[in-house]
């Protein structure tokens, strides 16, 4: 993610709810559309009082502390009421921009509004909550986070228990919580939460709701492809259908334990599929509606399921995509490598394809309107542990084989619940529309199980966002009244620039757009981004356009692996900086906490020159020094360090796995266990230990670049293994390139990432051909097709570019870092080629690059 931040130190700029600069020299309010900064204008609004402070003394890594005063505020105490936001722990980075994230622009003064008083434009640092948001807000401050945060990642065992108390369980987990050990070096990695509890995800989305009165309320509202194609359901309508297919499912010999694969569009049988494997205590494994055969027999290979559910057909905007042939074909090359399912599941979308042109495979393919309705409404819940699997989720891997990420009952349960509620705020009366397909992890956590779970009335759209038009998204807003929206930043991104060759400069110039102006959107409350990193100009976009300039946006960091949020806003707690994802959840041990204890020591260090004050140490000169009235100064003391400057630093490490300090970049890692975590790879215990915590042992190792600024904010910089973030997609770059390579005249092939302002990444792929074979546009196009039919058309290469030979070391390995280069345009920055074996093929690349 990109950061804008600044520093002038002799010069400190706050712009305040209602545009008004001030500085430590000079003061002059302007309205939003003053010329001339002498242009003032009658005082007649409130504000906040900003106190904040610089940074601890040089030998705690930083210039000595100040207070500095609000003189605007003090001037006008008898016009304005002060109000009571504290803001020491959020703008202390007026003095820390010497180093920028990567790709920052510096800006000429910090400037800081309120949510829902103007615009966010390019020079806006801080957005912070505005007074009536945050009073309302499930964590109404920085303060009340802190004691949360610090009580989850100290007494961790207590702080879920609590959480997980809050749903049914048939049996109580035993005496300890949560066992663990993150290090290679000690054994078998291994992560359990709740053992022994005995629970079902099911139960709780739908029969504990509904216990609870909620059953008449509307657990979906489904918009088809075609508008006007629409439906809802409540959740005693959902469960009535969840326990009809769970039947059936039983009916044909799926017991606890087995796995069924759904391959399904975005109907509402998709969850209710999901839903029912759960009740059963089957695992699931959700494949996107878009991947390819030949990635669906993967999938059926890897898992053996008993039934594999599909429909016959979808249409996404005005396209047709034969979902039945694509299983037809997925079967057959599993069947013919001795996977074997003898039940095909396939619900008629009539909206696309009839019965009668749907082709059959008599005794293995049934209706699902043929014989789902003839089950009963009601079924038995199967009590699973905490620890059995619910799910399988396949994500690309840098071997070109899908790694099968298995998600576990309890933990995930209180995790996904968990996390929906704070980071998006949730509220009773909300309408929640996530944008995602269930084929990905975003749909299971933030589609199904996380809302669901909350009681909350979700949002499932099958169409395309643009179809009929651009406008379709907001027009979906205004029918269904829709409050809390989580998108991809490319689906925005998409909306702002859709048919104009010059997107760019339209979604930067922040004008009106007639297709999302001419929609309300007036019962937007929170906006949520996911997908890829968020850059800054993007992020404003969202925050002004779409939210109208008075939407929080929960900027979310994590992954298929995580089971939930990782890294995110809390709406309400604090300030948000465009592009940042700001701080971690509870539980999430990117920070190691300081007690009570480190704060007197390191407070008695400073102060030893002071007389101990009636706490035990020299609170008087904290207090005058920091401007603390009244209170408790350890709690004030242990505020200020937890989010700034005496952290003991998020796990941000080098190359060699040596933790960084202090405002970095590096390698974004996990110290310890959460309850969403994964617990395994599918049938491949030893990959999923190399991959994720051989690297760095004694880490959970994301695969991420992360940046983190002075006031210990987080800015993700995107992977930095070979695995391609395409709108959300992530695929492996070794996928491709076997795509590639299996296409006859191709003799080798190297896939790289390369930023693309749509899709955040696009697929950069260097062929090398067969000898005598001429490069041609029509070559190109074939390799491009290759790679849509064995994985899918979102996998496509954007760039094929000629590669009359790869740069390698002498020992044959690719040289990737030279690849990226070129493909990006950074030929300064192409470093030492004199290792390479042949270091002409660099130059002959470059002569290449435009052919």
């Amino acid at each position: 993610m990109e950061g804008r931040m600044t520093h002038h130190s002799n010069n400190t700029t706050i712009i305040n709810s209602t545009s008004c600069i001030y500085t430590s020299k000079s003061l002059f309010p302007i309205s939003p559309t003053a010329k001339s900064p002498l242009s003032r204008p009658s005082i007649s609004f409130k504000r906040p009082s900003f106190t904040f402070l610089t940074r601890l003394p040089s030998e705690f890594g930083g210039s000595p502390l100040v207070r500095m005063e609000d003189p605007f505020t003090a001037s006008l105490s008898s016009v304005s009421p002060r109000k009571n936001l504290t803001t020491c722990n959020h703008l202390r980075h007026v003095e820390s921009m010497a180093h920028l994230p990567s790709g920052a622009d510096r800006i000429t003064r910090l400037n800081a509004l309120i949510l829902g008083d103007a615009l966010a434009s390019e020079e806006d640092d801080l957005i912070f909550p505005s007074e009536v948001f945050s009073s309302q807000a499930h964590v109404s401050s920085s303060q009340k986070y802190l004691e949360m945060y610090q009580r989850s990642v100290h007494d961790p065992s207590g702080f879920w228990s609590d959480i997980a108390s809050e749903f049914y369980w048939r049996e109580k987990w035993g005496q300890q919580v949560y066992c663990e050990n993150f290090d290679v070096r000690k054994g078998k990695i291994k992560i359990e939460w709740f053992k022994g509890g005995m629970t079902n995800i099911c139960y709780n989305c739908l029969d504990r709701n509904i216990e609870s009165g909620k059953g008449d309320k509307t657990a979906i509202y489904w918009e088809g492809n075609e508008p006007g194609l629409d439906s809802s359901m409540t959740y005693n309508q959902l469960l009535a259908r969840v326990c009809q297919l769970a039947n059936y499912l039983k009916d044909v010999g799926v017991h606890k334990g087995d796995a069924v694969v759904i391959y399904l569009p975005m109907l509402m049988e998709l969850p209710i599929a999901m839903l029912a494997c759960a009740r059963i205590g089957a695992i699931h494994s959700v494949v996107f509606a878009g991947f390819s055969a030949e990635s669906l027999a993967q999938r059926i290979i890897d898992c053996r399921p008993k039934v594999v559910i599909t429909c016959n057909a979808v249409r996404r905007g005005s396209k047709i995509i034969y979902l039945k042939e694509i299983v037809d074909s997925a079967l057959l090359e599993s069947a013919q490598k001795g996977i074997v399912t003898d039940v095909c599941l396939t619900y008629e979308n009539e909206s696309a394809m009839k019965k009668e042109m749907t082709k059959w495979t008599k005794g293995r393919d049934i209706w699902w309107q043929d014989v789902i309705l003839k089950y009963p409404v009601t079924c038995d819940v199967e009590w699973v542990d905490a620890e059995d699997p619910l799910f399988l989720l396949y994500t690309s891997g840098s071997t070109g084989k899908p790694k099968g990420v298995l998600h576990t009952t309890g933990g995930y349960m209180v995790y996904t619940a968990t996390t929906f509620k704070y980071a998006f705020d949730y509220k009773p009366t909300d309408i929640y529309w996530c944008t995602a397909d269930c084929g990905w992890i975003t749909g299971h956590s933030y589609v199904t199980y996380g809302p669901l779970l909350n009681g909350a009335t979700v949002v499932v759209f099958e169409g395309a966002p643009n179809y009929p038009d651009v406008g379709r998204c907001w027009d979906i807003v205004d029918k269904y009244k829709v409050s809390i929206f989580y998108t991809a930043p490319t689906l925005s991104w998409s909306s702002g620039s859709a048919n104009n060759k010059h997107s760019l400069a339209l979604y930067k110039s922040l004008s009106p757009i007639e297709h999302v102006s001419r929609y309300s959107r007036k019962s937007l409350r929170v906006l949520g981004s996911v997908g890829e990193p968020i850059n800054p100009s993007a992020w404003r976009w969202f925050f002004n356009v779409i939210g109208d300039a008075r939407c929080p946006i929960s900027d979310t960091w994590w992954q298929t692996e995580t089971g939930g949020f990782m890294i995110t806003p809390l709406p309400g707690a604090w300030p948000q900086k465009p592009g940042s994802a700001t701080l971690p959840f509870f539980g999430v041990q990117l920070i190691e906490p300081f007690t009570e204890d480190d704060v007197k020591q390191v407070m008695f260090k400073i102060d030893n020159t002071k007389s101990p004050g009636p706490d035990g140490y020299g609170s008087g000169f904290f207090k005058e020094a920091w401007g603390i009235v009244g209170g408790d100064i350890t709690t004030a003391v242990l505020e200020f360090f937890q989010t700034g400057h005496l952290l003991k630093q998020p796990v941000i490490v080098d190359e060699k796995g040596v933790e960084i300090e202090g405002e970095c970049s590096g390698y974004l890692c996990v110290k310890s266990s959460w309850p969403g975590a994964f617990r395994t790879l599918h049938g491949d215990h030893e990959r999923y230990e190399t991959t994720y915590f051989s690297t760095f042992p004694g880490y959970y190792f994301s695969g991420d670049g992360c940046s983190r600024d002075k006031d210990g904010y987080y800015w993700l910089t995107g992977r930095v293994d070979d695995v391609i973030n395409v709108s959300g997609h992530r695929i492996g770059t070794a996928e491709v390139e076997s795509a590639l390579v299996s296409h006859p005249q191709c003799a080798e092939a190297a896939v790289v990432g390369v930023e693309h302002e749509v899709k955040g990444q696009g697929i950069y792929a260097f062929v090398t051909i067969v000898e005598g074979v001429p490069y041609s546009d029509d070559l190109r196009k074939s390799l491009v097709m290759v790679v849509r039919n064995q994985i899918g058309a979102f996998a496509a290469p954007d760039k094929i570019h000629w590669a009359p030979g790869l740069p390698k070391t002498r020992s044959g390995k690719i040289m990737r870092r030279i690849l990226r280069k070129i493909a990006s345009r950074q030929l300064d920055e192409l470093g030492d080629t004199s290792t390479l074996a042949d270091p002409t093929v660099v130059d002959q690349l470059i002569a290449l690059a435009d052919c």
